[in-house]
């Protein structure tokens, strides 16, 4: 993976950040959170690609130089966004069964989905056979949406006591 193509994905997941922060209606404090979550579940993401890389797991292929590593986290981080903002509507409306679900369905749909991606660009990540592999993918996935959700909490609080940013017209008064 080059860093050119690392800009170009953080870009369009940057967009998709401005777009859920829009149809969310989240408040300064609420994207302040989601972003926190989104680089602590970054610090994690790495973490779980260097162990599997040195199991034998899988590989990121790219140079592990510090600078684009840095670059690669923030784009982790950018792109990880989003998903605590969507976790905190949904804790919002279904409490933490929605988590649960929520989690659950990243778990079995993230997995096969780097799977995909992996056989489309060989370049960037290979896995090994076997269901090790698999596994940690998914387990990966459970836990940068948890840890991403309780680091948002922690930093913005609960998801039931946010005031949304724009109140539908109904709502508002009119003097």
């Amino acid at each position: 993976m080059t860093t050119q193509q690392i800009i170009l994905w953080a870009s369009a997941y940057l967009i998709e950040l401005v777009a859920v922060i829009y149809f969310t209606r989240a408040t300064m404090r609420r994207v302040l959170g989601a972003v926190v979550g989104g680089a602590v579940a970054g610090l994690l993401g790495l973490g779980a690609i260097a162990l599997c890389e040195a199991l034998g797991w899988w590989q990121v292929l790219f140079a592990s130089t510090p600078y684009i590593m840095t670059i690669f986290y923030l784009g982790l981080t950018i792109s990880l966004t989003p998903i605590y903002l969507v976790t905190w509507r949904l804790a919002r409306r279904f409490g933490w069964r929605g988590l649960a679900v929520f989690t659950g369905i990243v778990t079995i749909i993230g997995a096969p989905r780097d799977y995909f991606i992996a056989s489309m660009f060989p370049k960037w990540m290979v896995f090994a056979p076997g269901v090790a592999p698999l596994l940690a993918d998914a387990l990966t996935y459970a836990g940068i949406v948890a840890l991403g959700h309780i680091a948002m909490r922690l930093t913005a609080g609960p998801a039931g006591e946010d005031r949304l940013a724009r109140q539908p017209k109904a709502h508002q008064q009119i003097f």
